[in-house]
């Protein structure tokens, strides 16, 4: 072998955001001037770098190169141990490449940001806040809430007080406010609170990253609201001014047209309207009037010997027309295929059967190729209802609000002329168009 690649070090610890080098010794054991380049192979090529790209040396000559890592400080490059290798490529054909290979240690780092949403809220019980933490760095990471009001008079505390958060990702907290005591009336009182998210930290140590702190305000609002009172001395005020309406000046008018309505003649009509047993009433002045004469009653009529006349017959009824037989809705469909230049295809849905009408209610077309060309839909003997170019549409619907009639015998006949066949996504191309035919009403048998 005519070359030779070896790191100084098997392993190196890199920092995010920082550059990191290890270097590679290469020596040409050829007989033949040779030149090298570098590819870096494994999960951290896209941060390592080979300085110089490419090297060429004499034959028996070594020398170093220098193999950079650079791993950003995001949450996209995991901290933790990663293999990797440098594969050392001769330009000429009969040497064949080497591979030196090492391990790169990921320093991890954490990075904390929060956020309280909403930051200010209100309400007669309780507030409801959130607390949002995203982990920006590149390892788990695992915080504590604690809340610290600025009263005494407010409670806070945390449905989940402690987050466990993957690299890059957020998690969420709910945050309550609730007061020491009810506020039936008068100005609304605001808490004051500060939320603080603090990452962990070893006993005796610094924590990894300085704790959040966020501002945040309750207001608590009164359980009566402020205009109650005010509405309770206007209703107050209204419900006087109308009983002294009505003592004033209703009730009085009231009083006097009832006495207006109380006259003599109306005291004698209540007075003598009862009249006497016999059921005679008393006539003016209060004199009884005089009983006029009873007629005489006449005689019995004398009972006929003649027979009595028979009843007319009563009319027999008609008999009534046999009722058709209820409507059954149905449903029909057909595909039509159609090549390019070959002509139209046509093809039949539906064929009402004798003593049957078919009512058509709603028709379906559908060009799922997304083709190009015409389209007609026909009933009876040959009444186009549809002319349609395929090419405006993939699913077109009709619904009639008077059906359209098909007789028996009749057929509902859909026509495809074909000009350009269409391709689905992600789909072979079919060789020819295709469209299709759904339809629906209802069927009744007709009078014999």
């Amino acid at each position: 072998m005519s070359l030779t690649a070896s790191l100084d070090a098997s392993s190196v610890t890199a920092v995010p955001g920082e550059e990191t080098s290890l270097p590679l010794q290469v020596r040409n054991s050829g007989s033949t001037v040779e030149e090298y380049r570098f590819e870096v192979a494994g999960a951290c090529a896209a941060w390592t770098t080979v300085e110089p790209a490419t090297l060429s040396l004499y034959p028996g000559s070594a020398e170093t190169v220098s193999v950079t890592f650079r791993p950003p400080r995001d949450s996209s490059v995991p901290a933790g141990e990663t293999p990797f290798g440098v594969r050392v490529v001769p330009t000429s054909d009969h040497a064949e490449p080497v591979v030196p290979e090492g391990r790169v240690t990921v320093a991890p780092f954490t990075e904390v940001t929060a956020e309280l949403v909403p930051r200010g809220s209100h309400g007669v019980r309780r507030g409801a806040h959130k607390v949002a933490v995203d982990n920006r760095g590149n390892a788990p990471l695992t915080v504590g809430l604690a809340a610290r009001s600025g009263t005494d008079h407010a409670r806070i505390s945390f449905t989940r007080p402690e987050l466990t958060i993957a690299p890059g990702r957020a998690a969420f907290s709910e945050l309550r406010v609730k007061p020491g005591k009810r506020l039936w009336r008068g100005t609304p009182v605001v808490h004051t609170f500060q939320a603080v998210v603090a990452p962990p930290a070893a006993e005796g140590e610094e924590p990894a990253a300085p704790p959040v702190v966020l501002d945040g305000t309750y207001q608590q609002d009164a359980l009566l609201p402020r205009w109650l009172p005010r509405a309770l001395v206007l209703a107050t005020v209204l419900a006087l001014i109308l009983v002294g309406f009505w003592y004033g000046l209703l009730r009085p008018a009231v009083k006097s047209a009832a006495r207006e309505a109380i006259t003599p003649e109306v005291i004698a009509s209540a007075t003598t309207g009862t009249g006497d047993p016999g059921g005679r009433s008393a006539g003016p002045g209060g004199a009884t009037p005089t009983p006029t004469a009873t007629p005489t009653p006449a005689p019995p009529p004398k009972p006929s010997t003649k027979p009595a006349p028979k009843p007319p017959a009563k009319p027999k009824p008609k008999p009534s027309a046999k009722p058709l037989p209820p409507a059954v809705p149905t449903s029909a469909q057909v595909q039509v295929r159609d090549g390019v230049g070959g002509g139209s295809s046509s093809g039949t849905a539906l064929s009402v059967p004798a003593g049957q009408a078919f009512r058509l209610t709603d028709i379906v077309v559908q060009n799922p190729q997304g083709d190009a060309g015409t389209v007609v839909v026909t009933v009876g003997e040959g009444s186009r209802v549809l002319s349609l170019a395929l090419e405006n549409f993939r699913d077109s619907d009709y619904h009639f609000v008077t059906p359209i009639l098909v007789p028996a015998g009749g057929q509902v006949t859909m026509t495809v002329t074909c000009r350009k066949v269409g391709r689905p996504v992600n789909a072979p191309a079919p060789s020819r168009c295709a469209a299709s035919l759904f339809l629906g009403g209802t069927m009744q048998a007709t009078k014999s």
